[in-house]
């Protein structure tokens, strides 16, 4: 396979692997024209799966939000190990739609730093003969690793998954990696399940802290391995910031915060609204939440641990717990269709929906569009340049506000 006549909109990709290992679908396409065809994805969606039309979807858009630098932006990345067919450790990312490892310690989108610890991991696992994990047999020991970064503290995490529950000689491999400038949490994960979840649940600290701290905006976060943190923290300011926009929030209004993670959102809204109540169905994240809060002087945040479509009914049926404005914020599958008729039945006077999914994001706008609810505002959010993934921020309100 071969480029006959280029695209004029073609581009030479930066990374030399980035076909065989499929994360950077876009690489090859000019900045300016991935921004254009993941504008019109979410778009089409919208007509073709939310059923608005043309006219309204398109008088309701406004420009997508781009990077000015689409490059090293990931502050979250996980590295699987295992063997070349030479036999050597290596460590990279898996081909497209395969468990096959692309050697590659230098990733285009993650930061600097992960080279060298990678390479650092590498060195002591073939100093000590410390073996990669086999999937197909379930033996070996190191399997994956995690790296972040704090973009405004400049702070490094790594955590290795391991095997079992120890690594030999741990402390002189927690030694090298605390050479690294800016490391501040050495730690390892154990996970001996047969599976494709990459994190177990138990974290073991080698050096320094179990967590680190970023910035965004004026809020400070305090991130474990296990805390759901969004990669791009350049583009989650402007996320967030378009978030509280549509909001619309004068200081008086009680807001709930669906799927709430470490509180990423909902303390962001607490500077601008009276009460914000947030949810979350991982216990350690909402215990991140509250501690998030604690840490910024935020008292008006309030979270629960459970499934959305559980609490909410609850809060609201049980308690009379209601909503000025609704902000979800769900995964990929959308939200759960009781969590959707509990919204329409608090009858908020507007819902923002924030979507990494606008196929899913689509389908439930539907769903509020046929229950009273109007799309006013809609703007895509390149979290993944160089992907084919977007971020979406909608506003809707009832038709009858």
């Amino acid at each position: 396979e071969k480029v006959l006549v280029p695209s004029p909109f073609r581009v030479q990709p930066p990374c030399p692997f980035h076909r065989q290992c499929g994360g950077c679908q876009l690489q090859p396409l000019s900045y300016e024209k991935q921004l254009e065809f993941k504008q019109n994805k979410i778009r089409n969606n919208l007509i073709r799966i939310g059923g608005f039309s043309p006219e309204h979807i398109d008088a309701c858009m406004e420009p997508i939000i781009g990077m000015e630098d689409p490059w090293h932006y990931r502050n979250k990345a996980q590295f699987p190990f295992g063997y070349d067919k030479e036999g050597n450790v290596v460590t990279g990312f898996y081909a497209g739609r395969s468990h096959n490892i692309i050697a590659n310690t230098d990733c285009a989108l993650g930061v600097e730093e992960n080279k060298t610890v990678l390479e650092t991991i590498l060195a002591y696992m073939k100093k000590y003969g410390v073996s990669a994990y086999d999937e197909t047999y379930g033996k070996g020991l190191i399997r994956h690793v995690l790296i972040r970064k704090g973009f405004a503290s400049g702070q490094l995490m790594a955590c290795v998954v391991i095997n079992g529950n120890k690594l030999p000689e741990e402390k002189t491999l927690a030694e090298e990696l605390w050479k690294i400038p800016g490391m501040t949490s050495v730690s390892v994960n154990v996970n001996t399940e047969r599976t494709n979840v990459i994190l177990g649940k138990k974290v073991r600290v080698l050096k320094g802290e179990e967590k680190i701290e970023d910035t965004i905006g004026d809020v400070v976060f305090r991130i474990s391995p296990l805390s759901f943190y969004q990669v791009n923290p350049v583009q989650t300011k402007k996320l967030y910031g378009q978030a509280l926009e549509y909001a619309g929030l004068a200081g008086e209004e009680t807001v709930w915060d669906l799927y709430c993670g470490i509180g990423t959102i909902s303390l962001f809204l607490a500077k601008k609204a009276k009460k914000v109540y947030g949810v979350e169905i991982v216990p350690e994240a909402i215990a991140d939440a509250k501690e998030n809060a604690a840490r910024n002087g935020i008292t008006n945040a309030e979270f629960f641990v459970g499934k959305a479509e559980e609490v909410l009914p609850q809060k609201y049926e049980e308690e009379g717990v209601y909503a000025d404005v609704i902000v979800v914020d769900p995964p990929r599958k959308g939200c759960d269709e009781k969590c959707l008729e509990t919204m329409v039945r608090m009858r908020p006077e507007r819902i923002v929906y924030v979507s990494c999914d606008s196929a899913t994001l689509a389908r439930d706008l539907k769903y509020l569009g046929e229950m009273g609810y109007e799309v006013r505002k809609w703007r895509g959010c390149d979290m993944f340049p160089g992907t084919v993934h977007v971020e979406t921020v909608v506003l809707m309100s009832r038709k009858d506000t």
